[in-house]
């Protein structure tokens, strides 16, 4: 056994059993391991930014980390974006990016970097391994570091001759104990117990593990027994929502519907949530969203059980557990099967159909805004979306969430702009036969920064300035795209074809593309 070996042991020893991979020369010892190992689900992406967005919807579905396997600086810098995202979803992640033996840094060789420095600037945690008798508690402490609650990116640096190494006799696994979200204290409970009390106009801002079905029940118990009003953060890790299931909106992504949303608001209780605030700063808007007379109190903060706090606030408040909460709307209906396609129509059609249990990963940007309320009423489904907003998560997301859940369709709700950035992960749900359904909502454009521009005072964009948000001569043929990498797809550009297209890719059991052209 080498050190390579005893790290890929180690890995599934503490329960890690998927590796999303890209390796390269220094990381071929662990290669090698791997193949010793078949209990190790090793998933091949044709890029870094693939691996880190499909490891992120692995573990947004299934609770636990996966690996990842990085070839050296460059390999790990692909990936940067993705693990931005990754660690504001706050999800468990291991990477494992392999680099030149230590020997051999003297050298300084083509592909020589500093790798702790690019993992410190994405990760919670990194540590560099200095020998093959240091691997044990290292992958066990990268681990722990991982799935402390609420979840954190880890990152792992292996030096090649650490891999080749031979293993002394000594080198034991011994389980050390999993971390678990800390409690929150009962004085808090009551503290904001009172404060709801009070009298004053206020909301829930609910975020992180609190956007789950038991958690949303408790809270949407407490709105409906009282004046206080729910709403999500803009962009969230996971929620579970759907017909059955407590029905939350969220905080709109533009600065002025936000303020709107928050003007009347006197006080606002955090619940695994952030103070809002605006994306960007913009000339003569606040940066903090909530009014300024607004007081900020905290019911449960990152790492703290949301679902206890919620629960002891709820007895605090004397509302029952058999209390009924607030209740999904109903579906909305079908739409009319004529004219030409829009991005409502789409919403509303996926909203209608989507499968029971379906994973959504949304990555619509502005062509989706529309879906979040359509789908209230669908039947139980699970809603991902963008979480850092560094576009290109879609796809690999999709990637993920179907192998942490073989058995549920994955529906990506994917921009045509942002889905160029991470394309490659069709290729990834086709080698791996995936049941993600793709649909690319086609405006061939950054429609957001259409937006974003009239935000910062450009009223007037001339030629040189809208060549840069319109994706135009040639327009994307997804199609092909899709086709090229080994996933059949269809382009409608009506109501009727998108609404036949639908219905066939949903009965599909691997892959399927649709460019719905809006």
């Amino acid at each position: 056994m080498n050190g390579a070996d005893l790290l890929c042991k180690t890995l599934l020893q503490e329960n890690i059993d998927v590796c999303f991979a890209n390796p390269g020369t220094s990381e071929m010892h662990f290669v090698a391991a791997l193949d010793k190992r078949p209990e190790m689900r090793c998933v091949l992406g044709l890029f870094e930014g693939v691996l880190t967005g499909a490891a992120d919807g692995y573990a947004r579905m299934s609770s636990k980390p996966a690996a990842t396997l990085l070839h050296l600086g460059p390999g790990l810098a692909n990936s940067l974006a993705n693990l931005h995202n990754a660690k504001r979803a706050r999800v468990p992640m291991v990477n494992i990016v392999g680099d030149h033996a230590s020997y051999h840094d003297k050298y300084d060789a083509p592909l020589s970097s500093d790798v702790y420095g690019l993992a410190h600037t994405m990760s919670h945690w990194v540590h560099r391994i200095a020998g093959p008798d240091g691997i044990v508690a290292a992958t066990q402490n990268a681990v722990h570091a991982a799935t402390t609650a609420p979840g954190s990116i880890a990152t792992l640096i292996l030096p090649a001759d650490a891999a080749w190494a031979p293993i002394a006799a000594g080198s034991e696994y011994r389980a050390k104990p999993r971390a678990t979200a800390r409690l929150v204290e009962h004085a808090t409970i009551t503290k904001i117990a009172a404060l709801l009390r009070n009298g004053k106009r206020t909301m829930l801002l609910l975020g992180g593990r609190a956007l789950r079905a038991d958690s949303l029940d408790i809270a949407g118990k407490i709105s409906s027994h009282s004046t206080i009003r729910i709403l999500a953060e803009t962009l969230n890790q996971r929620i579970e929502r759907g017909a059955g299931r407590t029905p939350i909106t969220r905080l709109p992504y533009g600065i002025d519907s936000a303020l709107a949303v928050l003007k009347d608001v006197e006080q606002l209780i955090l619940v695994d949530a952030r103070d809002p605030v605006a994306f960007f700063a913009y000339p003569n808007k606040p940066g903090r969203l909530a009014p300024p007379a607004c007081d900020v109190h905290v019911l449960s903060s990152t790492g703290e059980d949301p679902v206890q706090a919620l629960a002891g606030l709820a007895d605090e408040l004397g509302i029952p557990a058999h209390a009924t909460g607030l209740a999904a709307p109903a579906l909305i209906p079908a739409l009319r099967l004529e004219g030409v396609l829009t991005a409502n129509a789409v919403c509303h059609l996926v909203a209608h159909y989507l499968p029971e249990h379906a994973i959504v990963c949304d990555e619509s940007i502005t062509a989706g805004l529309s879906f979040s309320e359509a789908s209230l009423g669908s039947a139980p489904h699970d809603h991902l979306q963008l979480t850092g907003g560094a576009i290109g998560i879609g796809l690999p997301l999709a990637v993920g969430a179907a192998i942490a859940c073989p058995t549920r369709k994955v529906i990506s709700l994917q921009a045509d702009g942002s889905g160029m950035y991470t394309l490659q992960a069709l290729w990834t749900q086709a080698r791996e036969k995936l049941n993600c359904l793709t649909i690319i909502l086609a405006n061939r454009t950054y429609a957001t920064l259409h937006g974003e521009m009239k935000h910062v005072g450009v009223t007037n964009p001339g030629h040189n300035a809208l060549r840069m948000l319109d994706l135009t001569e040639p327009n994307l043929d997804w199609p092909k795209l899709a086709q090229g990498m080994g996933v059949d797809g269809v382009r409608t550009d009506t109501v009727r074809e998108f609404h036949r297209a639908l219905q066939y890719g949903l009965q599909q059991e691997g892959p399927y593309l649709i460019e719905a052209v809006i």
